[in-house]
């Protein structure tokens, strides 16, 4: 569009048609406009793919993007400058709370696909995998999803039915496109999970059983669930602030702009029954096998925020730009991905590891490293332990990944990592044999088991606490 002072955002306004509603989204928040909404509208056929989106929690955003017909300004922000550009994909915004427009959205034939973003906490899950009942929400929509997917009236029953839970309100929502003969759908989860979609296919799988005498084999039959995994760095911004730079920018007004970083990746392994947008266009990636590609990003994009997260704030960082540029920070991080690369065979990872560097270190995108810190102990066991026991596996020190765990170590001992369940934090000061062995059982048995990586560990703690001492930038004999 051709802005001009002060344009309140609409189709009309920015000539733009409204494609038609074909995917639903459950989870809106920033990282899906600057993921799979960006994705959508730069599909070779995005006039042919709409979104309705449903938000989270709150309603916010569904009282900020109705008035602009579910369009946004989405801000790619470099280190040297701003791209803007309007995002058309997202046709429709519905509060979260509307159970009945959600299951009427889903239970649409013409809706091919529904896309989840809605953080690994709201899955609600067990150890196990399996819906966690000992969740008072969960058992409470188990009893109600029974009574309403099995009584005299299941239809009138299911009208009815407010879950509470995420997957409670997916189930429903698919019993009814069940019940109303919708066809196939392709579920995708997007969040952050290792093997996203095995876990959401079990989970649902588990929670039809308990619920449905019809849903279960209907669900195997007509629902395919996709994996994927997915990287865009979108930070928390001060909507206000963006809003008028924004209109400073363009001439529009716009009351939910998103920032995010220019890279993008997302890679996915599974069918779309019912068609889907040329997202590859784009530069989404579609495989036979996603694990390798989940991996290398867990293990070196996370594993390395980790690293920075926690011991990067007892150095006196607050943002991932910031402690990059450490030296003691960026040879941490070599370290693991050194370790990371001899787990992950098949990869050229010199452009990799060379652009995670340049995306960690724009320092307009503002991504703190107190909110990255938060419940770092899962963060460690997911990102760091499988490569340490994979390299012990294999016969190797695993260097990178002991160093790595002590950085955490380190950052327990000072407040910037929480304290693992079940260890006393008054102990944790000392950093002594038994509470190292006893933090590295947090993480994994094998590993406090293992003599020779702890060995590595309380070598590699007491380098660095000289370090953060002396504030050198050697570790290990490397210097950056």
């Amino acid at each position: 569009m051709t802005a001009t002072t002060d344009v309140r955002l609409s189709r009309a306004a920015a000539g733009l048609p409204t494609p038609p509603a074909r995917i639903v989204h459950l989870g809106l928040g920033a990282f899906h406009r600057a993921h799979q909404a960006w994705y959508t509208a730069h599909a070779a056929d995005a006039d042919d793919w709409g979104i309705v989106a449903f938000t989270g929690r709150s309603r916010d955003l569904a009282d900020r993007l109705t008035p602009q017909d579910g369009l946004f300004t989405l801000v790619e922000r470099t280190a040297d400058g701003d791209r803007v550009e309007l995002i058309p994909s997202i046709v429709r915004v519905e509060a979260g709370d509307d159970v009945p427009a959600f299951v009427a959205a889903v239970a649409d034939p013409k809706v091919a696909i529904l896309t989840l973003t809605i953080t690994e906490a709201g899955y609600r899950l067990a150890a196990d995998g399996t819906p966690d009942l000992e969740d008072a929400a969960v058992a409470s929509d188990v009893d109600l999803l029974r009574s309403a997917l099995t009584g005299d009236a299941p239809g009138c029953a299911t009208d009815a039915a407010r879950p509470a839970t995420a997957l409670g309100r997916v189930l429903l929502a698919l019993d009814a496109r069940r019940r109303a003969g919708g066809g196939p759908i392709a579920l995708v989860p997007c969040d952050n999970l290792p093997d996203n979609g095995g876990l959401l296919r079990r989970a649902l799988a588990d929670l039809a059983e308990r619920t449905s005498p019809d849903l279960p084999a209907w669900l195997r039959a007509s629902v395919s669930v996709v994996s994927t995994s997915i990287d865009r760095i979108t930070p928390a911004i001060d909507a206000e602030a963006e809003s008028h730079a924004v209109l400073e920018a363009t001439g529009w007004l716009d009351a939910a702009p998103v920032v995010t970083e220019p890279f993008s990746d997302w890679v996915l392994e599974g069918d779309f029954p019912s068609g889907r947008p040329v997202w590859e266009f784009a530069g989404a990636t579609f495989v036979d096998e996603i694990t390798p590609w989940e991996n290398r990003k867990l293990w070196m994009l996370n594993g390395a925020h980790t690293v920075l997260a926690t011991f990067g704030q007892t150095r006196g960082h607050t943002v991932v730009s910031e402690a990059i540029d450490d030296p003691v920070c960026k040879v941490l991080v070599e370290g693991l991905w050194d370790d990371d690369a001899r787990q992950l065979p098949g990869f050229d990872l010199a452009d990799y590891r060379g652009a995670l560097v340049e995306r960690f270190r724009n320092p307009r995108i503002e991504h703190r490293l107190a909110q990255i810190a938060q419940d770092s102990t899962t963060k460690a066991r997911l990102r760091i332990v499988p490569v340490a026991l994979g390299e012990r596996a294999a016969g190797r020190e695993a260097p990178g990944c002991a160093a790595a765990i002590a950085a955490w170590m380190l950052g327990v001992r000072a407040g910037t990592a929480p304290t693992p369940e079940g260890i006393d934090p008054a102990v944790v000061a000392e950093l002594d044999v038994s509470t190292r062995r006893a933090l590295l059982a947090t993480l994994d048995p094998r590993l406090a088991a293992d003599a020779g990586f702890a060995e590595r560990v309380a070598e590699a703690v007491t380098a660095l606490d000289i370090l953060n001492t002396s504030r050198s930038p050697t570790i290990h004999g490397a210097t950056p």
